[in-house]
């Protein structure tokens, strides 16, 4: 598929909303990048839009996937092409995926792996490093790294024991690394020994049906990893972010945190706050589309989640986009510790998040765009260039229409997967039109950009707000 080149256009007649204002305003766009917003705009632009009715969102960031992922002796099924069209017709612009180092393989191998990769996408990109092997050698390559590969976040896995869980003295030596040149390290909080002594115990037993999955991988786990994580950032005076929490277990020790006026950066997941793990008890093996870590849990850890989201306290909603198709998942048909851990994702996380979350009360349409869009983009060194509705900022735009409402389904979803874990939900609004800097890219439910149209986000390190949170601490010791 060809791609368009950029041209001139006039978006006419929306309600702008972004992470702090809603206005009635038309955005004049050039080239790349926004350069007018204002009311009855009149200029001449190769293209018009009309938005009357419909808001006009920031494109979406999606701060967790996984495309094109070994995992589990198999590769999630969407890969950089696949995935990021899937995310675009959902209204995500952008992505930060994970490329994850393998034993003894240097942290620049695996960065050049994912730009290949990458090089098919669709949507703009940007990399979490995953640390699984930190020593001398991977030491020397943080610098530049962060500095000159535009890569300022780093991942630790607390679980996954034997694969890619991390000790926490390699942890703290990554945050006090990282940390000298502006970056961060963010963590899968799971307690791994916990979760390998229960998975060994319930096999032992013969239990082998995959809601045991959910049985061993309790909210204590996670709520005792992300404490300690939460620590260990405490101990460093680092920066910090936990990814997909599920459960008030893990909140508190965030609420915890915040008595000693330490900064936590939270993520939760769209299908934390929709689903729960009642879906565990479904027949057969159905179940198994549902498994993934940390598991779902119960309608109080949603209460939760949607509460700490309205407090601040939860900042930003991705997905974990890994999704395996059944005859993968099969691979654990009798034995629920090998499923491969994942689910698709991307292309509903917006469409759903406004309708469970803005049109039922739960949140406001300004912290909608704050929790896609804005706060990953701050937090993750892309603020202005991404996240905002602003002159000058790149024009990744969303026109969304608040009342259509349709149905999810796997007949209808462009995710690489033959199943959706949404399946049969009636939601209320729906992504018309996306526009990837400047150029359009869904319009009238087809894509109008194709492979290799996604550009690497090469990303700020975090120095000014690491500066400040140091400066805080050192007068409060």
């Amino acid at each position: 598929m060809e791609t368009k080149t950029p041209t001139t256009i006039l978006i006419k007649g929306g309600t702008i909303v972004t992470a702090t204002d809603k206005y009635e305003a038309d955005i004049f766009i050039s080239g790349e990048v926004i350069q007018t917003i204002g009311l009855n705009l009149e200029v001449s632009a190769d293209k018009v839009i009309d938005a009357k009715g419909k808001y006009i969102f920031p494109g979406g960031i999606d701060t967790h996937t996984h495309m094109e992922l070994p995992f589990m002796g198999t590769y999630s099924s969407d890969d950089f092409e696949t995935g990021t069209r899937a995310g675009l017709y959902g209204g995500t612009t952008s992505i930060i995926d994970f490329a994850i180092q393998k034993q003894g393989e240097t942290l620049n191998a695996i960065i050049d792996e994912y730009h290949r990769k990458a090089s098919k996408a669709v949507g703009d990109y940007a990399f979490h490093l995953g640390v699984t092997d930190f020593n001398s050698r991977t030491k020397d390559e943080i610098k530049d790294i962060i500095l000159k590969r535009g890569i300022s976040s780093f991942k630790v896995f607390m679980a996954y024991k034997g694969a890619l869980m991390v000790d926490d003295r390699q942890i703290m030596e990554l945050m006090t690394e990282t940390g000298k040149y502006g970056g961060m390290v963010i963590a899968h909080c799971e307690n791994g020994d916990m979760i390998d002594g229960l998975v060994n115990e319930h096999r032992a037993l013969g239990h082998t049906e995959p809601k045991y999955h959910g049985i061993c991988h309790p909210e204590l786990a996670e709520a005792e990893a992300s404490g300690r994580f939460i620590d260990l950032a405490y101990h460093t005076k680092s920066p910090c972010y936990i990814v997909h929490m599920t459960c008030e277990g893990a909140l508190n020790k965030v609420k915890d945190a915040c008595k000693r006026n330490q900064k936590v950066n939270v993520e939760t997941c769209i299908q934390y706050l929709v689903l729960n793990d009642e879906l565990y008890e479904k027949p057969g093996f159905e179940a198994s589309k549902w498994i993934f870590s940390p598991p779902l849990r119960k309608p109080k850890d949603q209460e939760a989640l949607w509460a700490s989201m309205r407090q601040g306290l939860v900042h930003t909603v991705g997905t974990d986009h890994c999704p395996f198709c059944m005859d993968q998942k099969k691979m654990g048909e009798k034995d629920f510790s090998k499923i491969p851990n994942g689910a698709p994702m991307i292309e509903n996380r917006m469409e759903v998040l406004f309708s469970e979350g803005v049109v039922k009360g739960k949140i406001s349409l300004n912290k909608f765009v704050e929790v896609t869009s804005t706060n990953a983009a701050k937090i993750f060194g892309m603020f202005p260039k991404k996240g905002a509705i602003a002159i000058g900022s790149d024009a990744d735009l969303v026109v969304f229409d608040p009342n259509e409402k349709h149905t999810i389904s796997v007949e209808t979803h462009h995710m690489r997967c033959d199943y959706n874990g949404f399946e049969g939900m009636e939601v209320t609004g729906k992504t018309k039109t996306v526009i990837l800097r400047g150029t359009v890219a869904i319009e009238d439910g087809k894509a109008l950009v194709g492979k290799g149209f996604g550009k690497f986000i090469h990303r700020n390190a975090h120095n000014a707000e690491l500066r400040r949170e140091k400066e805080i601490r050192a007068s409060d010791e």
